[in-house]
């Protein structure tokens, strides 16, 4: 990524190009793009990292009975698209009496895909937070088995919590994090703000761009531990979310630009 050529940020400072590292919106009615012709910006999406699936072959050698379980733990989409096509591809059926603990809400909206929602047992946190999601799952663990779908790059806090806890539970996982090369999305002139929705886009950015320099450019990220890993990468971060009055990051980018671009 080129280095220099911007001001330090500050409130002299417009925004006038922010890069999404996320798929750009299948549909043009996505509120990202109301923004940008509200503030007149440029928006560019581009996603930092990938997913991958396990294989079902590669997932029996973790030996691990799916059907078994009595509840699921969620902490994302790709946690649920993968569970299911696991499901799927080893014809496992999992009993309408399974519980589904979700990080979110839009998470646990996010099964319709799969189940009928309103038959079954579904929680989910009441602030997007883990500390929430653990406060759901210590209200109606006792006597379940969980099984947590994760990728190969996880944190430890759900398992320590269910560790000492006594909960009986299992890791599967189901899906790999690939860092994408994002090299000739930054060579050229640099954005204003980046975006991050995970640890994992953090890592890609100094993947790519070891000797990364912010500069003066706007950070924003969401979600708790995102915002941690910028952090402890050593850069700047301007824009946090979700916010209290404001839980997507469309609805924090626009009161962030409200003020910086007023």
């Amino acid at each position: 990524m080129r280095k220099g050529g911007q001001k330090s940020a500050g409130v002299s400072k417009k925004i006038q190009s922010i890069l999404i590292s996320q798929p750009r919106p299948e549909t043009e009615k996505s509120p990202y793009f109301d923004l940008a012709r509200k503030f007149n910006i440029k928006l560019d999406f581009y996603p930092f990292i990938r997913v991958e699936g396990v294989p079902s072959r590669e997932f029996r050698k973790q030996r691990i009975d799916v059907s078994a379980h009595s509840a699921v733990i969620f902490t994302s989409r790709n946690a649920v698209d993968h569970f299911f096509r696991i499901c799927e591809e080893m014809k496992v059926k999992i009993s309408q009496e399974c519980k589904y603990f979700c990080i979110t809400e839009s998470v646990a909206l996010y099964l319709q895909k799969f189940i009928l929602y309103r038959k079954r047992k579904v929680f989910f946190g009441a602030d997007g937070s883990t500390r929430s999601l653990l406060d759901v799952i210590g209200k109606h663990r006792e006597g379940e088995k969980f099984l947590l779908p994760c990728s190969d790059i996880q944190k430890n806090d759900i398992q320590n919590y269910l560790k000492a806890s006594k909960c009986e539970f299992a890791t599967a996982t189901l899906y790999k994090t690939i860092c994408n090369d994002i090299r000739s999305i930054l060579a050229g002139d640099p954005y204003d703000m980046i975006l991050f929705f995970s640890p994992s886009g953090v890592k890609s950015l100094f993947e790519n761009f070891p000797r990364f320099s912010q500069n003066g450019t706007f950070i924003g990220a969401f979600g708790p531990t995102t915002s941690k890993a910028i952090e402890e990468a050593g850069l700047r971060l301007d824009l946090k979310a979700p916010l209290p009055e404001a839980p997507s990051m469309v609805a924090a980018l626009e009161i962030y630009l409200g003020k910086i671009n007023r």
